[in-house]
């Protein structure tokens, strides 16, 4: 079976740590671009970082390794994941601000 095989669901991910500052959005996209995810990425308030993105299961969780670790200069802390039903209502990967 291939990602192309496997249902859309959504992940929304909120990553905790030194992940501000250090280019983890930019990180973030280049990753979800590479796995073919439309989402976004944005800075939140508190310091985290929240990543909502779409896809076959198999590529999200590929993409979530990957934000485990995150750029160099990052420390990533916790991606805490819900994943739910796919909406259908992102295109592309975009950074928010």
């Amino acid at each position: 079976m291939t990602d192309a095989d496997t249902p859309y669901v959504r992940v929304n991910a909120r990553v905790v740590g030194r992940v501000q500052g250090v280019g983890y959005r930019f990180f973030a996209q280049r990753h979800a671009s590479a796995q073919g995810l439309p989402g976004y990425v944005r800075n939140l308030p508190d310091g985290s970082v929240e990543v909502v993105a779409e896809g076959p299961r198999p590529a999200l969780l590929r993409y979530l390794d990957a934000l485990n670790q995150g750029p160099s200069g990052a420390d990533v802390a916790q991606v805490a994941v819900t994943w739910e039903a796919a909406r259908g209502d992102l295109s592309g990967f975009r950074l928010r601000y």
